[in-house]
């Protein structure tokens, strides 16, 4: 049986895409909104979040329509293009629940890269 918490429409990322919060934007179309992560773990770590009310990766995989799902995978490959990791290379990550150490409860995925990263998960 699939468990999902609701939706809080007070979390940060819901608040920056009611422009209560500021941001710094790299990219936004129908779909997504991406922006700088205010503590980056890499020289480029840009957050790619969907304007839908989405909790996590199960969730939006679980209820978002093709079109949503297509663009804000689109997207990735667009932003990663446009800030020059793609050819070196990048990593994407989603965290998603506790376990997988997800820490805002709105669906997004970090985008990684600028210089060579480690080992995703230490020995």
């Amino acid at each position: 049986m699939r468990s999902v918490m609701a939706y809080d429409p007070q979390n940060i990322f819901a608040k920056i895409l009611r422009g209560e919060i500021p941001c710094t934007k790299v990219f936004e179309n129908e779909w997504v909104l991406a922006f700088h992560d205010i503590a980056p773990q890499a020289p480029v770590h840009v957050l790619v979040i969907p304007k839908g009310a989405y909790v996590s990766q199960d969730d939006f995989t679980a209820k978002a329509t093709d079109a949503e799902i297509a663009g804000l995978w689109r997207a990735v490959g667009q932003i990663a293009r446009d800030l020059e990791v793609a050819e070196p290379g990048y990593r994407t990550v989603q965290n998603t629940g506790t376990n997988g150490g997800q820490e805002v409860p709105h669906f997004h995925v970090h985008i990684c890269g600028g210089r060579r990263l480690g080992r995703m998960i230490p020995e």
